[in-house]
């Protein structure tokens, strides 16, 4: 396989689910499509050079995550541009989850933009705690102390309607 043909059987395999982790990371559509993009040609600029095709996506999460952090470090580096058409995209749709799954990454998106990051990896990628730590270049106790204190804080954050105990159980009478 050449290289364009490699790099474009990748996205239409992958570009979907990175678009939802982009989203989760930034809380934002516009910013999620904007930091996907960023990361995608960065990739595609390496593409060569990543010699084990199983771990792109590890790959591309980490560039995700540095260029997330890098945006917000620095803002003054982003240069928007207005246009006078905006193009059209295809969108992409979830499967549905009766609005519970939305208002939890919701309350998600209320943490530290490191806590996010740490509860998306471990939980919506279902990363390991050594390979959370790999892509944010921190230690494994790092990931467990911020898992740790980004969990109690989520709990404290979500209304009751949803929480896991509040709600019946299969075969439950409500």
């Amino acid at each position: 396989m050449d290289r364009d043909t490699d790099f474009t059987a990748y996205l239409e395999a992958r570009q979907a689910r990175l678009l939802r982790t982009a989203y989760l990371l930034t809380g934002d559509q516009h910013q999620a499509e904007d930091l996907l993009q960023t990361s995608l040609a960065k990739l595609y600029l390496a593409w060569d050079r990543v010699r084990d095709r199983g771990s792109v996506d590890a790959y591309v999460r980490r560039i995700m995550v540095n260029e997330n952090n890098s945006m917000w470090r620095r803002p003054w580096k982003r240069r928007e541009t207005a246009h006078e058409t905006l193009p059209d995209t295809v969108p992409v749709i979830d499967t549905y989850d009766e609005g519970v799954g939305a208002a939890v990454w919701a309350i998600v998106q209320t943490l530290p933009r490191r806590a996010r990051a740490v509860v998306v990896l471990r939980y919506y990628e279902q990363l390991s705690e050594a390979e959370t730590a790999e892509v944010l270049g921190i230690s494994v106790g790092t990931v467990k102390s911020q898992t740790s204190r980004a969990l109690a804080s989520l709990r404290e954050r979500t209304p009751a309607e949803l929480s896991p105990s509040d709600r019946p159980t299969f075969g439950e009478e409500e």
